[in-house]
């Protein structure tokens, strides 16, 4: 069992918070002294706190660069996609 003290600002990592969850991409954005904030990616951004001490079920990728980068091409041109047709 791993926590969110783990983590490091400013990465991204695919993490499993329960056994039965699915997996979800997160984005360490802030640390204070005891919690994270953190942006989940799934349908929507969603920035939550998280405690350093609350459990995290795997860790399963901490992502590289390239496969950020990668990753945001997708996501955005996803969310472009999503905003045309709205009009």
């Amino acid at each position: 069992m791993y926590s969110y003290a783990l983590l490091e600002t400013g990465c991204y990592y695919l993490i499993q918070e329960k056994e039965t969850s699915s997996v979800q991409l997160i984005q360490v954005t802030m640390d204070t002294d005891h919690c994270l904030f953190v942006t989940q990616y799934s349908d929507e951004e969603k920035l939550v706190w998280k405690r350093k001490t609350d459990p995290i079920f795997d860790i399963l990728e901490l992502l590289d660069d390239e496969a950020v980068k990668e990753w945001q091409a997708v996501y955005n041109k996803d969310a472009y996609n999503y905003e045309e047709d709205d009009e």
